[in-house]
């Protein structure tokens, strides 16, 4: 049985009222309380309910429209063609690199620019820009890769299609996604780094014209007056505002500038990129909802990402750590080249400046001030079993004798895995007056340790402080004969250990720099020439 609440002062078993509407509704003269009847509500106030739910109706309507049509543009690839790589990173947080792509395909919108027999199954990457966002959200750096870069492309599979693609060595890394799609461009790009790619972004010859007439147009600029009758470029001398076609003539030309080459386009595009990213800061883009609405239509329409960055709060996510950036912290730079041994038409990475530049980008350093502040140095990994496990280094009782550095055995082991390191360090050895050296072959290990041989404690503890090595990996070894500076993967690069080295003048230009391009002699054109 329920009993009810006993409210003495209206009867047992009846529901308690406010002490107002009791009043009101005991009173009969008083008639209905009026500031309950929604028939006598004052007009404004009808009129005001009515405009705010209308208000927040369109609201949600506009939003819900947007969001569709975003969600719908967005088409997806897998990241990967057979890496297994699993997306472990806080987008919102985390350190970020993202691979942006520029594809050649000439299909639907981009049939005007060749045949299909131009670029086949999956195209080709027209650009490749590797973007690393730092975990810290104060800087950006963006690595250019040369179209005619020769690099290792790994097994691939299609995951559309399941088949599967040999490995290939001295290829074209822009040949890298003909085949197995945009995921084997990713997986080529980790190989040659040894760094992991967590989203890409490839955009079509369309993107690049609708993007620049959404932003009214780029400023460039460019020494002489330039024609280039491949991409159909014209240029006058100084600075111009280019969009549309002739925004996409700019990116795409293979001539038009310095001495006709991918280095050139290179700067060129690093340079358009640069200007974009002001004009967009400068106009209030990234904070203007009506503009930001207009460019994620145009770019979402021609644009494919991964599965991971396929949808509209992902893609938000990214664009909400850009926006706070200082552009004078976007680096541009390029992968260091030379010609290629096997083609001198072609590019091959330059040693070791291109492996100081990915030890640079693993440990986190901040390019545009190299000498700045960077990540901890990696935990120390475990002791190498060869050719001696290392101890404490005994302390001398007594001074050692002076001796002369030039008559010294010291011989270099590299288990870096970076094929040039050891005569790398050879040549600094030599600078710093060890003049008799060797290099050895040697099994890869995590961990650098400068061994020595009987009497010859007191010449490591120089080669050690020479490269700045701490005192407790360096450590005696009957076998050795003289000293033995064993390199491993913690010393690949630089010249100090525990501190990466940024070649020199690695930034070509950062997104503040207002550049202006050198125009190939053969393509300069009287000014006004039609």
């Amino acid at each position: 049985m329920v009993l009810r609440r006993d409210n003495r002062a209206q009867g047992p078993g009846t529901p308690a009222r406010s002490q107002p509407a009791a009043r009101h509704a005991g009173d009969t003269r008083l008639g209905a309380a009026r500031h309950l009847n929604p028939r006598h509500r004052p007009v404004w106030l009808k009129v005001t309910t009515a405009v705010v739910a209308v208000v927040l109706l369109g609201g949600l309507a506009f939003a819900g429209y947007w969001y569709f049509r975003l969600q719908m543009n967005i088409s997806s690839s897998a990241l990967g063609a057979g890496s297994n790589k699993t997306d472990t990173v806080d987008d919102a947080t985390g350190r970020l690199q993202i691979l942006i792509l520029g594809s050649d395909t000439r299909d639907g919108k981009n049939s005007g620019y060749g045949t299909a027999d131009d670029s086949k199954g999956y195209g080709k990457s027209d650009v490749m820009m590797l973007m690393d966002i730092s975990e810290d959200n104060k800087r950006v750096s963006v690595v250019s890769f040369p179209r005619d870069l020769l690099v290792d492309i790994p097994r691939c599979t299609d995951q559309k299609t399941g088949k599967e693609f040999p490995a290939r060595t001295g290829v074209m890394i822009n040949e890298a996604m003909g085949e197995a799609g945009i995921g084997c461009a990713v997986d080529t790009v980790n190989k040659l780094t040894g760094l992991e790619v967590d989203h890409f972004m490839m955009a079509d010859f369309n993107a690049v014209k609708e993007l620049s007439n959404a932003v009214g147009g780029v400023e460039v600029c460019i020494s002489d007056a330039v024609y280039d009758p491949d991409s159909r470029l014209r240029l006058p001398k100084g600075k111009s505002q280019v969009q549309g076609e002739q925004a996409l003539a700019y990116l795409r030309t293979r001539h038009a500038f310095a001495d006709g080459g991918d280095l050139g386009r290179i700067k060129a595009q690093q340079g358009f990129l640069s200007s974009l990213t002001r004009k967009i800061k400068d106009d209030g883009t990234l904070s203007d909802p009506v503009k930001m609405l207009n460019i994620a239509d145009v770019v979402t329409q021609n644009l494919t990402v991964d599965e991971g960055l396929s949808s509209v709060p992902a893609m938000i996510t990214i664009g909400n750590r850009l926006k706070t950036i200082d552009v004078s912290k976007v680096a541009f730079v390029a992968v260091p080249t030379v010609p290629a041994a096997s083609d001198p038409n072609r590019l091959e990475p330059a040693q070791p400046a291109a492996s100081q530049l990915f030890a640079a980008l693993k440990k986190d350093i901040d390019l545009t001030d190299p000498d700045g502040k960077q990540s901890p140095s990696p935990s120390a990994s475990p002791k190498p079993t060869t050719p001696a496990a290392p101890s404490a280094t005994p302390t001398p009782t007594t001074p050692a004798a002076p001796y002369d550095k030039s008559l010294q055995p010291v011989t270099v082991a590299n288990g870096t895995a970076v094929p040039t390191r050891a005569q790398e360090i050879v040549d600094a050895l030599v600078t710093g007056g060890f003049t008799q050296t060797g290099q050895l072959e040697a099994g890869p290990t995590p961990k650098t340790v400068v061994y020595y041989g009987t009497d010859f404690a007191d010449v490591a503890a120089d080669v050690a402080a020479l490269f700045g090595i701490p005192a407790s990996q360096v450590a005696p070894s009957p076998g050795v004969s003289g000293v033995q500076l064993y390199l491993g993967a913690d010393f690949a690069s630089g010249s100090k250990y525990g501190k990466a080295s940024v070649p020199k003048d690695i930034v070509n230009q950062t997104a503040k720099d207002a550049t202006c391009q050198t125009a190939n002699p053969e393509l300069i054109v009287a000014a006004g020439a039609g």
